[in-house]
């Protein structure tokens, strides 16, 4: 063979790759594009959460700088979609003052939800001695004093859509449920038990993913 002739079947080898690269790509353009359509159609509308209530077994603030605590949630959610699921791959779930973190955190087992379904959950979660600064120990002793505590009940998580057999990459996932402890006069709770309190909220959580 010659050289001429090697040079001419180099050049139509290299012609073939270069064809089948191009339809790779093609295809591969195609479908995300199908996806991304697919996506825009339906819209995924982000899960809707809401506290229903909070059981307070013990609520400790007499030694300065130091928070114990333990309470009981009641956290429900809803998937608003028609032709989207929703996998909750983490789910943490604590308790903040004025944005400081006062319960270790508690996993929730991760779940699948599906379309228009309702999940709830009730977990425990306990803070010991947490340490918290000199200026919201003041605020807290404060505003017990005065009947009422504002507390924050967080989860943080992360999420993943499924629309037909197509599953999305994971998206943080963040719920902030407002919650009121009442105390003396201005006490609006429930007795459960010995030493135990439910407060019923049914608030609406403010959600972003």
């Amino acid at each position: 063979m010659s050289a001429k002739e090697c040079g001419h079947h180099g050049k139509g080898h290299n012609k073939l790759r270069r064809r089948l690269l191009f339809g790779i790509l093609f295809f591969i353009l195609i479908v995300l594009i199908t996806v991304l359509l697919i996506w825009a159609i339906l819209r995924p509308t982000k899960p809707r959460f809401i506290l229903q209530d909070t059981t307070v077994y013990g609520f400790n603030a007499s030694v300065p700088n130091f928070l114990t605590s333990s309470f009981q949630v009641t956290v429900s959610s809803r998937n608003p979609n028609d032709r989207i699921g929703i996998y909750y791959d983490r789910l943490d779930l604590y308790a903040t003052y004025r944005n400081q973190q006062i319960t270790p955190r508690t996993s929730l087992p991760p779940t699948y939800q599906g379309h228009k379904d309702v999940n709830v959950w009730s977990p425990f979660i306990n803070g010991n001695m947490i340490p918290i600064s000199p200026d919201f120990s003041t605020s807290l002793s404060s505003e017990q004093a005065s009947g009422s505590v504002f507390l924050t009940i967080k989860i943080d998580g992360r999420v993943r859509w499924k629309v037909g057999a197509f599953v999305s990459g994971r998206y943080h996932l963040y719920v902030r449920c407002p919650a009121i402890i009442t105390f003396g006069s201005k006490f609006n709770g429930v007795i459960v038990a010995q030493n135990a309190v439910k407060f019923q909220f049914v608030t609406r959580c403010s959600v972003s993913v």
